[in-house]
C-alpha cells in the first residue's frame, strides 16, 4: 500500500507552505482554496538540471536551473543565488508579552532565495525562492506569470498563473496625485487612450541615457508586521520571516530594471501586541506609523525605507506612502495592506509604495509607457512589475534634487557574520545595558562597557523611568497629558519603562459635551480653525459645508473617488473640507497653501488646499471624530452614528462615579480613589497608567515629619516670643543687672515717693556714677561729675 497522503514527508514540508500562504490548515481541501485564488492556471512538475527528484528542494549552489512546462512549451529557467538581499547583520525584533524587544540575528547566508531570467528570451527576468518547491515571479514576452506549489500534491507538483488571473478586490493607492485634474479637465480625459497600451520591451528605460539609473542604488529596507498578521500566520514566527523574505526578494527583482537594489536589513514582528492604533483610515494609521518609527526604528536599525504589513482592509485602498522621503527620519515610510495570501501580486503593492518614499508619483494622466497594459506606479493595484518611464523620471528628478544621499552606500556581504555582541548598542539576550563602544561607554555611568551589566549600585541606564541609574519613584509622571482626551501615565518605582499610552476611550464627551474624544484628542470645528487659521478663527455656520463640499473640487469634497475629488452628499458635508470664518492669517505652519474664500448669504466660508501630496491626512480635511450633529461623527467623510465608537462606558456603574473609562476600557480613577473600580479610597490612575503614588516613595512622608516636629514647634516658639516679648524684655534687663550689668546714665532729679539707689566709686581718678531708673533705659553714658546727691523723701 502507499503511504497515506497526510503522513507523506512532501506534504508536510508542503504544510509549512500552506503556512506560508497563509491557508490556515493542512488539510487535503485546502487545495481547492488555494486554486480558488486563481481565474486560470496551470498545473506542471519542474524538473532541475543534473539532481534527483529529492535533492530538488537543496539551496546548497549559488547557481540552479529548471526546466518548467507552461504555456505549450518548455522554459529553462536560470537562477543565481540573491547574495545581496539579506545582509550578515540581517535582524528580527520580536516583543516579549511584558513589551521589551527581543533581538535575533539569524544566519541567513546559505538562504534559498534566487533571481535570474528565462533562457532564450530577451528582457526576461525571474526572482525564485527554492527553499520547499518553487515559489516565486517570472517576467517573460510581457507578462508576468506567478509559480508556487500545489498544496496537496505527493509528487513536486505546482501551479503556473498570470498574475492577472489573481481573483481579488479593486484597490487603489491612498496616496493622492500630485496633480489632480479640475472637473472640465475630468470630462475632457474620459476617452484618453494612454500610450502604454503598444507593447513595448522592458529595456525602454534605459534608451535615452540616463546618467542616474546607470549608477547602482541601494534601498536598505525594513519591514514591520503587525500583530494581526502574525496571529493570522498561527503566531509562526519563522513563517512570518520567511514570507517576508520571499516578498523582500520580488521587491528586489522589480527595482533590478531601475538599477536600484532592495536590501532587507531587518524585520519587526509585532508579536505581542501594535504599539500603535491601527484604527481609523489609512491616512491616520500612516501618520501613527512614521511617528513611531521615527522614535523606536531609527534609533535602533539603520535603514532608508520602512514599510508596515498590515493584515487589515481599508476599503479599496491598498496602501499609502510619502513621496520622496526616503532618506527622512520622519516620514520615511508607508503602509500596505496584504489582504489576500498571494505574496507576489501583494509584492506589486510594496514595490508602489516604495516608489512613492523614491519620489515617484503616479502614472495616471501622465504620457508613461512600461511595455505592458498598466505600470507599478498606476494609481490601481494591478499586479504589475514593470516601473514606467514617468517613473524613472521621477526617480532621476529626487536624486539630482540630492533626495538620495542615503542610497549610494553599499552593503558588504563579505564582512564576517554579525553575531549579537556587547557593544552594538543593542540590548541583546543576555545583556541589561549596552552603551556602546568603550569610548562611548567613558560618560555613561550606569553600563559596564565589557560585560554590558549594570554597574555596582544601578538598577537601570535607559527609560523614561531611569534617572541617575536609579529607577524613578513609582508615581512620577512619565508621559504627561497633552489633552482633555488624553491621560497621563506613571512610572511603577520598579522599571525603567513607561507604561503603554492610553487615552479616554474612543466616544467620551469632551468640550462640555459638545465635542467627542477620539484617539486622545478632543475633536471639533473651532479648535481645528484655530489651529490652521489662527486664534480668532472659527468654524463658519452649516450653509458654507453644504455648499462649497457638494461642489467636489479641491477646495469641497469628500475624499477621492475614480481618482477625482469627491461631491458630499448632504447629510455628510460636515465631514468634508472644513470650513472657518473670521480668519485672519493665511500662513500656516510656514507653508503658503492655497486658500480660498466663498460667499454666501453675508457669511465669508473660508477653506484651504496644502497641496501636500501624500502627507495625509489632509489638514484641511475635518478631522475624524468630529461630532457632526446629535450623537453623530465624522468618519472617513461620513456623518455616521456615534454608536460606530463603540462607547460603552457606564461611568456610574463602572468606575462609580469617580473616574473614566481608558482606551483599553479600564477606569482611570480620580485623585482620591484607586483603580480598578474607583471604589475604594486611594491615589487615582488606572491599571494601565502605573500608580499615581507609592507606598515606597518616602518623601511625602519624611516632608511632614520634619513639618510636624521641626517646622511647626519654631513656628509656636516664635509666636510666644512675639506676643510675651515686653515681659521677656523685663526679666532679660533684670537677669543682667543681677550679673552685675552696668548702665550708666546721667542722672536726674529724682521724683518723690521714688525710690533711687547709688553707689560710686574712683577708679584711676575717674568718678563713674551708676544709676537704676525707675523705668528701663538702653541709654550708657559715662561722666565726669560729682556724685548724685541722696535721695530725700517728701515733696521737691
Amino acid at each position: 500500500m502507499g503511504m497515506p497522503l497526510l503522513s507523506h514527508p512532501c506534504f508536510k514540508a508542503i504544510c509549512v507552505i500552506a503556512l506560508l500562504n497563509g491557508l490556515g490548515d493542512c488539510s487535503e481541501g485546502s487545495a481547492s482554496h488555494q486554486t480558488s485564488q486563481f481565474s486560470s492556471y496551470e498545473v506542471t512538475i519542474p524538473k532541475r538540471f543534473g539532481k534527483q527528484r529529492r535533492d530538488m528542494d537543496s539551496s546548497d549552489s549559488n547557481q540552479v536551473s529548471y526546466i518548467i512546462s507552461a504555456m505549450g512549451k518548455e522554459h529553462v529557467v536560470v537562477l543565481e543565488k540573491n547574495e545581496l538581499l539579506l545582509p550578515e547583520d540581517f535582524t528580527v525584533y520580536t516583543h516579549a508579552k511584558d513589551g521589551s524587544l527581543i533581538t535575533n540575528r539569524p544566519p541567513m547566508q546559505d538562504h534559498c532565495h534566487y533571481r535570474g531570467y528565462v533562457e532564450g528570451v530577451e528582457g526576461s527576468s525571474v526572482a525564485m525562492s527554492i527553499c520547499f518547491g518553487l515559489r516565486g515571479v517570472l517576467l517573460m514576452d510581457n507578462s508576468s506569470y506567478g509559480i508556487e506549489p500545489l498544496v496537496s500534491s505527493s509528487d513536486f507538483q505546482h501551479l503556473v498563473y498570470r498574475l492577472e488571473d489573481v481573483v481579488s478586490e479593486p484597490l487603489v493607492c491612498g496616496t493622492p496625485h500630485t496633480e489632480q485634474l479640475a472637473p472640465s479637465e475630468q470630462d475632457h480625459s474620459e476617452h484618453h487612450t494612454h500610450s502604454d497600451t503598444h507593447k513595448q520591451p522592458v529595456s525602454h528605460l534605459l534608451r535615452r541615457k540616463r546618467a542616474v539609473l546607470l549608477q547602482p542604488h541601494y534601498v536598505e529596507l525594513l519591514l514591520v508586521v503587525d500583530h494581526e498578521r502574525f496571529t493570522y500566520m498561527h503566531g509562526n514566527e519563522t513563517a512570518v520571516r520567511d514570507e517576508m523574505i520571499h516578498l523582500a526578494n520580488y521587491v528586489d527583482s522589480m527595482y533590478m530594471e531601475l538599477n536600484i537594489r532592495v536590501v532587507l536589513v531587518g524585520l519587526d514582528i509585532w508579536t505581542s501586541r501594535n504599539p500603535i492604533s491601527i484604527e481609523g483610515s489609512a491616512g491616520e494609521v500612516l501618520s501613527r506609523f512614521v511617528q513611531w518609527r521615527e522614535k523606536e526604528l531609527v534609533p535602533r536599525r539603520r535603514h532608508d525605507s520602512a514599510q508596515l504589513i498590515l493584515k487589515k482592509s481599508f476599503g479599496g485602498t491598498a496602501g499609502m506612502a510619502f513621496v520622496s522621503t526616503v532618506c527622512s527620519r520622519s516620514h520615511g515610510g508607508g503602509i500596505n495592506a496584504f489582504t489576500n495570501n498571494n505574496i507576489p501580486s501583494f509584492a506589486s503593492i510594496v514595490a508602489h509604495e516604495l516608489g512613492h518614499n523614491l519620489g515617484m508619483n503616479h502614472d495616471n494622466e501622465r504620457n508613461c509607457h512600461c511595455g505592458v497594459t498598466s505600470c507599478i506606479m498606476n494609481s490601481g493595484a494591478t499586479g504589475s512589475r514593470n516601473f514606467s518611464s514617468c517613473s524613472a523620471d521621477d526617480f532621476e528628478k529626487m536624486i539630482l534634487n540630492t533626495g538620495g544621499s542615503c542610497l549610494l552606500n553599499i552593503p558588504r556581504p563579505e564582512e564576517g557574520y554579525s553575531a549579537p555582541y556587547c557593544g552594538n548598542k543593542l540590548v541583546d539576550m543576555g545583556e541589561e545595558c549596552d552603551c556602546g563602544s568603550d569610548k562611548e561607554c567613558e560618560k555613561d555611568p550606569c553600563c559596564e562597557a565589557k560585560t554590558c551589566k549594570l554597574k555596582g549600585g544601578a538598577q537601570c541606564a535607559y527609560g523614561e523611568c531611569c534617572k541617575n541609574c536609579q529607577y524613578l519613584p513609582g508615581g512620577s509622571v512619565c508621559r504627561g497629558s497633552n489633552d482633555e482626551c488624553d491621560l497621563s501615565e506613571y512610572c511603577n518605582g520598579s522599571s525603567a519603562l513607561c507604561p503603554s499610552d492610553v487615552f479616554k476611550q474612543n466616544g467620551h464627551p469632551c468640550k462640555v459635551d459638545k465635542a467627542y474624544c477620539y484617539n486622545g484628542k478632543c475633536q471639533h470645528y473651532d479648535g481645528q480653525c484655530r489651529a490652521i487659521f489662527g486664534p480668532k478663527a472659527k468654524a463658519a455656520p452649516e450653509v458654507c459645508f453644504k455648499d462649497v463640499n457638494s461642489k467636489g473640487d479641491r477646495f469641497g469634497n469628500c475624499g477621492y473617488q475614480n481618482n477625482g475629488y469627491k461631491k458630499c452628499e448632504s447629510r455628510n458635508a460636515m465631514c468634508g473640507k472644513l470650513q472657518c470664518e473670521n480668519v485672519q492669517s493665511v500662513t500656516v505652519f510656514g507653508i503658503e497653501p492655497s486658500i480660498i474664500q466663498t460667499p454666501i448669504a453675508g457669511i465669508k466660508c473660508w477653506g484651504v488646499d496644502f497641496l501636500l501630496g501624500s502627507d495625509v491626512p489632509d489638514p484641511g480635511m475635518v478631522n475624524e471624530g468630529t461630532k457632526c450633529g446629535e450623537n453623530k461623527v465624522c468618519l472617513n467623510y461620513d456623518c455616521r452614528s456615534a454608536d460606530v465608537l463603540n462607547y460603552d462606558c457606564d461611568i456610574q456603574k463602572k468606575c462609580h462615579s469617580h473616574g473614566v473609562c481608558n482606551s483599553n476600557r479600564n477606569c482611570h480613577c480620580e485623585n482620591g480613589w484607586a483603580p480598578p473600580y474607583c471604589e475604594a479610597k486611594g491615589y487615582g490612575g488606572s491599571v494601565d497608567s502605573g500608580p499615581t503614588w507609592n507606598d515606597k516613595d518616602t518623601a511625602t512622608r519624611d516632608g511632614l515629619l520634619v513639618f510636624f516636629f521641626l517646622v511647626l514647634p519654631l513656628m509656636a516658639l516664635g509666636l510666644f516670643v512675639f506676643f510675651r516679648r515686653n515681659e521677656l524684655q523685663r526679666r532679660f534687663c533684670r537677669r543682667k543687672r543681677s550679673q552685675g550689668y552696668e548702665a550708666p546714665v546721667r542722672c536726674t532729679k529724682p521724683f518723690i515717693l521714688y525710690l533711687r539707689t547709688y553707689f560710686h566709686t574712683q577708679t584711676e581718678g575717674i568718678l563713674r556714677t551708676y544709676c537704676l531708673p525707675t523705668q528701663p533705659t538702653y541709654i550708657m553714658e559715662t561722666v565726669r561729675s560729682t556724685p548724685c546727691p541722696p535721695p530725700r523723701l517728701g515733696r521737691p
